[in-house]
């Protein structure tokens, strides 16, 4: 990901609410972003962080800046992607989103013991294998991809139900 070098902007135009508000509507028309993503984005880009919050803020208020629906896209996409909870948690842990929403989308989901199956079965097939060495390794990729523990286990313990 390339990164943009913090511009030198004059006094007025780093607390200008109308260029600001404009390069977060630029940086929004891309793709979704967290608040707290979106404040370092345009602090990067030279704006003045007071004058960037109190805009943020409107757009928040507009509902054009809104960590829940982040993450509710975050984690779905993810989800099929065979990204785990604990892989998940840690991404947007840096986001800085409040973990009362993290936790309550993750809850959302319905199963991540099946969750943990699926992707081994996409990965190595439907047989459980014999081998500790086989077993070590299919545990390594599911704990890679975020899965807990537990979560491994259920997925190398067999398949729940048949494939015809």
């Amino acid at each position: 990901m390339r990164r943009q070098a913090k511009r030198e902007r004059t006094a007025d135009e780093a607390r200008d609410p109308r260029a600001i508000r404009e390069a977060a509507l630029g940086l929004l028309a891309r793709r979704d972003h967290a608040a707290r993503e979106l404040e370092r984005k345009l602090h990067d880009r030279g704006f003045d962080r007071a004058a960037a919050d109190a805009v943020l803020q409107e757009l928040a208020a507009e509902r054009l800046i809104d960590d829940e629906r982040y993450v509710e896209h975050f984690v779905a996409y993810h989800l099929t992607r065979g990204q785990g909870p604990v892989r998940i948690t840690a991404e947007l842990r840096v986001l800085q989103i409040p973990p009362e929403i993290i936790k309550r989308h993750l809850d959302a989901v319905a199963d991540w013991r099946e969750q943990a199956r699926a992707v081994r079965r996409k990965k190595f097939g439907a047989s459980i294998p014999a081998s500790y060495s086989a077993r070590a390794k299919q545990a390594r990729f599911l704990q890679y991809r975020g899965y807990t523990s537990e979560h491994i286990r259920a997925a190398l313990a067999g398949e729940v139900a048949s494939e015809d």
